[in-house]
């Protein structure tokens, strides 16, 4: 067995594809450049033409638009097992940055690691473009999200969906989970102020269905917050192996 058999990467893909020992022995060398970095300091930035991307063994990171005024957008935050950067590697410059909220580490993969992968690996190709499809999905329901669900909803979603993500690999259950984001970082990714983050928050909290405090989301009633989201994970994709 290979050192990456319990990675982030593998037990999300796993949930695509049961990966037999060659695919795991190709993971293994994708995760070979081992790097750190630290927090508050883009790893990649907008505009950047380097064919690189990243593998986030530990840590998170959030991705962001940066507008020509100075503001940011942040578009989604990336946890274990995400890649960081796949698209860049293919459109050839980036076309928004990443940072990461604490220190991370992560393995560089270059255009050609990649490449050789998926020419060696078909499958494994296949499951990748799943984890990309997946992020996409997400993307739709965050725009959904803001454009659509009142602050309550959009709060609980993003709690539930954030659980959900963790819980494949091993970091969530429907407890709750370990969470470095900021009120800033929410307020950011939902398009809220800070204040209107802190009044959400206190208002889920009162209510009995999830507190967010000292680093900790925990899960007060799961269904209770599901139904008040009207969460649907399906587009999340998680529910066993496509691919045999």
């Amino acid at each position: 067995m290979t050192s990456v058999e319990h990675s982030p990467l593998t037990r999300k893909l796993s949930a695509f594809v049961a990966l037999s020992k060659a695919e795991l022995d190709v993971l293994e060398r994708l995760h070979q450049r081992r790097r750190s970095f630290v927090a508050g300091c883009d790893m990649v930035h907008q505009g950047q033409s380097t064919q690189a991307a990243y593998i986030l063994s530990a840590g998170w990171v959030c991705s962001y638009k940066l507008q020509p005024d100075g503001t940011r957008q942040i578009v989604d935050f990336q946890v274990p097992g995400d890649f960081l950067g796949l698209r860049s590697l293919l459109l050839r410059t980036s076309d928004h940055s990443f940072e990461p909220i604490v220190e991370i580490e992560a393995a560089e993969v270059l255009k050609s690691d990649l490449l050789n992968a998926f020419a060696q690996t078909p499958r494994l190709a296949t499951a990748i473009l799943w984890a990309a499809s997946r992020d996409e999905a997400m993307v739709v329901e965050h725009l959904v999200g803001i454009g659509r669900r009142d602050a309550d909803a959009r709060m609980a979603h993003f709690l539930l969906e954030l659980g959900s993500r963790l819980a494949l690999v091993g970091m969530g259950t429907e407890d709750g989970y370990d969470c470095p984001l900021t009120q800033y970082h929410l307020a950011d990714a939902l398009g809220l102020s800070a204040i209107h983050v802190n009044r959400v928050l206190r208002q889920l909290r009162e209510n009995g269905l999830v507190t967010f405090r000292d680093g900790r989301v925990t899960f007060h009633d799961y269904e209770g917050l599901v139904e008040l989201a009207e969460f649907d994970p399906a587009y999340l994709d998680q529910s066993g192996p496509l691919l045999k």
